[in-house]
């Protein structure tokens, strides 16, 4: 079976052998991938049209407990600059991208002990009275299964936590010492039994990242069944301690959004910020492998300079929700329309009737 053969197999069967996930990966070539974002778009348009779904990204802390090993605002960067957002900040964001047109507000953030279960439900809360039909994204990193239940209850719709990877031993060079991919594999279970629309996803050529772990993790997107898939390229930080990793493989990210589409149709899949950051059209090549959704920052001005994640991080363009018609006339160029709706995934809307 040759690749072509073995993308055909994919779209029939939603799955491929662990075994053939590796040599597609291995051995692609750029008739292939060709191909497979062909293939990814029709799919994409057999369930959801030419709608491209957007999501008013709010970046409320960048304080961090955490110290993972490839982040910018790892609790170890001592040069970070840090700011959290008030509950009148994150509703002053609300209300200029519900004039803009949004209906879906992803509040995220470093894993912030200021953000106790009582002043983010209270931010949530807020939120759903402000906006009721309005979706509610939260990604605040592990919390208590307590926590997530509280949230819910307080309006939160959807929750994205990134797996990072599905390998035991790529996790743990990944992160300090003490932390471990079993317990992160925890929380996203405990979140989808809550009833939240789960999101997760990994880096595209993260260190120490090979075929193998990348197969992992397809299978695992395959066995949680999430409503939301996020991926892209690794990028580094100069003050992370990856610093001198190269960024991850474009062709290898476009690869992956493709047979991520294909292997699960209705999943909701953004076309993430940092292929926008290490190629110019890189975010127009996401959707064209198969992506529906954008997330243009909503956060203020002053501190979106400060939520740096990895280094060279767009933030001007399209990524300024004042950009907004840029960014529809961006998406029309490639056949797309970007929509007004809180674009659930079509399992929930099941879930909900």
């Amino acid at each position: 079976m040759n690749n072509l053969e073995r993308l055909i197999k994919l779209e029939n069967d939603q799955i491929l052998s662990e075994a053939d996930l590796r040599i597609l990966l291995d051995t692609f070539t750029e008739k292939d991938l060709s191909y497979a974002m062909k293939r990814a778009r029709k799919v994409r348009e057999r369930v959801f049209g030419n709608k491209v779904y957007i999501r008013g990204l709010i970046e409320l802390t960048s304080y961090c407990v955490c110290d993972c090993l490839y982040c910018g605002i790892r609790r170890e960067n001592k040069n970070a600059e840090r700011y959290r957002l008030s509950k009148d900040d994150v509703l002053s964001c609300c209300r200029t991208g519900y004039e803009l047109g949004f209906r879906t507000f992803v509040i995220q953030g470093g894993e912030d002990p200021y953000y106790t279960d009582e002043v983010m439900t209270e931010i949530v809360s807020s939120i759903r009275r402000a906006y009721p039909d309005c979706a509610i994204t939260l990604s605040l990193g592990e919390r208590s299964k307590e926590s997530y239940k509280k949230l819910y209850e307080a309006g939160a719709d959807r929750y994205l936590l990134r797996h990072e990877t599905a390998d035991e031993e790529h996790y743990g060079r990944l992160h300090p010492k003490g932390e471990h991919l079993r317990v992160r594999m925890k929380h996203l279970w405990d979140l989808k039994e809550i009833g939240y629309q789960v999101g997760t996803g990994f880096m595209v050529g993260s260190p120490f990242q090979n075929s193998s772990t990348l197969v992992k993790d397809l299978l695992f997107l395959k066995e949680l069944n999430p409503e939301m898939v996020g991926i892209g390229p690794f990028v580094p930080h100069h003050e992370s301690v990856f610093k001198d990793f190269e960024h991850g493989s474009l062709d290898l990210t476009l690869m992956l959004l493709s047979i991520i589409r294909l292997m699960m149709p209705d999943a909701l899949i953004p076309s993430t910020t940092s292929l926008g950051t290490i190629h110019p059209r890189g975010r127009e090549f996401g959707m064209e492998a198969g992506a529906n959704v954008v997330m243009p920052n909503l956060s203020p001005t002053d501190v979106r300079k400060k939520y740096l994640l990895y280094d060279n991080k767009a933030f001007t363009g399209c990524e300024a929700a004042e950009s907004l018609s840029l960014l529809e006339k961006s998406m029309d160029s490639i056949g797309f329309q970007v929509v007004v709706h809180r674009g659930d995934s079509s399992r929930a809307m099941i879930r909900n009737k």
